[in-house]
């Protein structure tokens, strides 16, 4: 392509094409049919003209030891110098359980717009307006996200067409971002290599998730993405019969305490500039019986998931550790006061009870355990990482049970039977990034967010807004990280399944680190029966949004 201003004429087109295709790839997450998104992939590729004669610039990076053996999928135009944008996106899908009678259609959009309209009055009034307006697509994986993968896609085709291009742009495509994110952590080294094997300087990372919006006629740019942590909390009670109730301790009851001086707590909710996390909540509460007895629980298991915006995981592991201490006192100190009156009435010779507060970070426990019985605990320990390894991947269990299955085997070695507290973290971990941490950023990437919103007012007459942080959870959490070294660490004493059961690449992220910013299309109802995407985002404003950032970057103003 000589006349380079002919780069977005009928891509709207093309990227509809392309999208049809691509949700056709049913890629659940956490599923084989994953590599049906990578089999879609490989083929649209090879078709290219421009990566038949450079088939070195696309492929397929697996991930290490993944169950269904997914990979990541990547291509790139590699043009004059080392500037490079990449572009990225997640194409796993979640399941379409609450499509009921409709999952036959919930990859063909036209078909299910047909039997959506059959079931309107049933649908929620703004998913009426929209579906009876027709100026949305309906369908699963539409919206979030292979809609931005199909823009995405769509233009470095376009990119593949031009003689002399500037700069390098390269697409990749992550499974399992709806799960832990294993295709993004790979990625991570798969642009580390990439970046060595050809000098790439890398300016900007790109994710075209979708955005809501507040204003329906204001769109949303996000220069970072928040962060997320699970901590979880074990409680150890001492069983009793429940007519002998203060002879032991009841874990429901300071769990319970736990859950109630956590949930919503706005004590955990970072705040940066004008922008605040949303406070924690409560994912999964579980006591340790298998069946009806009239005896206190001996175990309660739970954990609760934390957004952040600026404070690492030691700073949250400490507030979880006062909570936890504050909670065991609160509570041994309410049981002594209801003992108190029992114990007058009864005539009990003791007027005291023995609780004393113990709370302690798994490594404590792991520790202790390790002194306790040396060599034998570690071997088994290892041995029963593995079997809970081999039972995730093969849908035995979710990530959060593997966790607890841990923590109770290693209470087999605990000889203290004392009631206590121990706290940790579940994966998956996912950084806060923005690029407001960056000291010294280039001018053209700080001032990226304020010449995008002027481009959209002046071309389409659309306000957009810029916000520091993406608060839906994205693969953009790895283009950095702060102290690494120290999060490493935090991980690493709080985290049971940390090392080769579940691992985060800190040195690679920090090898490939880049400002990040979300250009997505607007869409509403994520996960949902009614998940749509804006068609005029998806046709014509995002993809000529991000052509407008790539030419900025590159400073290629041709392109325009």
């Amino acid at each position: 392509m000589d006349n380079k201003n002919q780069i977005l004429e009928g891509i709207g087109q093309r990227i509809n094409d392309i999208l049809l295709k691509y949700i056709k790839a049913q890629s659940f997450t956490f599923s084989g049919g994953e590599k049906d998104a990578e089999i879609f992939l490989m083929d649209y590729l090879k078709d290219i003209k421009y990566f038949k004669d450079h088939p070195d610039y696309y492929g397929t990076y697996e991930i290490a030891g993944d169950p269904f053996n997914r990979a990541v999928s990547y291509a790139m135009v590699k043009g004059k110098g080392n500037d490079t944008v990449v572009l990225i996106h997640h194409n796993d899908v979640v399941e379409v359980e609450d499509y009921k009678l409709l999952k036959p259609y919930a990859f063909t959009p036209r078909t299910l717009e047909e039997e959506l309209i059959k079931i309107k009055s049933s649908l929620p009034e703004e998913a009426q307006r929209d579906l009876m307006e027709g100026s949305y697509l309906f369908g699963r994986g539409v919206c979030d996200m292979k809609g931005g993968g199909a823009i995405q896609l769509a233009l470095l085709e376009r990119y593949s067409q031009i003689n002399d291009f500037k700069g390098n742009v390269i697409v990749i495509a992550v499974p399992d971002e709806e799960n832990l994110s294993a295709g993004m952590r790979s990625a991570v080294v798969l642009l580390k290599d990439l970046k060595n094997k050809y000098n790439l300087n890398y300016k900007l990372m790109i994710n075209s998730e979708p955005h809501q919006r507040k204003e329906k006629d204001k769109g949303i740019f996000s220069e970072g993405s928040v962060g997320k942590i699970m901590p979880f909390i074990y409680v150890r009670g001492y069983l009793s019969h429940i007519g002998k109730v203060f002879e032991g301790f009841n874990p429901l009851n300071l769990m319970s305490e736990i859950v109630r001086n956590t949930e919503l707590n706005i004590e955990f909710s970072d705040i940066v500039g004008n922008e605040m996390a949303p406070p924690p909540t409560w994912l999964y509460l579980k006591d340790n019986k298998k069946q009806y007895d009239v005896s206190m629980p001996l175990s309660v298991s739970g954990c609760f998931s934390i957004l952040t915006l600026n404070r690492t995981p030691q700073v949250i592991m400490d507030k979880v550790r006062d909570i936890c201490c504050q909670s065991y006192e609160a509570i041994v100190k309410e049981m002594q006061e209801r003992y108190k009156p029992f114990a007058d009435v009864k005539k009990l010779s003791s007027k005291e009870l023995p609780w004393k507060v113990n709370v302690v970070p798994f490594a404590k426990l792991y520790e202790e355990a390790s002194l306790n019985y040396g060599k034998d605990f570690i071997d088994n320990y290892k041995n029963v990482v593995q079997n809970i390894e081999t039972k995730f991947n093969k849908g035995q269990c979710s990530i959060i049970e593997c966790n607890f299955e841990l923590v109770e085997f290693v209470y087999q070695y605990i000889n203290d039977i004392s009631p206590r507290i121990v706290y940790g973290l579940v994966p998956p971990y996912y950084p806060n990034v923005s690029n407001v941490y960056y000291e010294g950023l280039d001018q053209g990437i700080s001032t990226l967010s304020e010449q995008l919103c002027s481009y959209t007012e002046d071309e389409f007459g659309q306000k957009y807004e810029t916000e520091d942080f993406y608060t839906g959870i994205s693969d953009l959490s790895y283009t950095s990280i702060t102290e690494g070294e120290k999060t490493c660490k935090a991980l690493q004493t709080y985290m049971p399944l940390f090392g080769d059961f579940y691992s985060i690449p800190i040195n690679d992220i920090e090898e490939i680190s880049m400002p990040c910013i979300n250009i997505g299309p607007w869409g509403k109802d994520f996960h949902k029966l009614t998940e749509r995407v804006y068609k005029e985002d998806l046709y014509n404003r995002t993809p000529k949004i991000i052509n407008k950032a790539i030419a900025l970057l590159l400073n290629e103003p041709e392109l325009l």
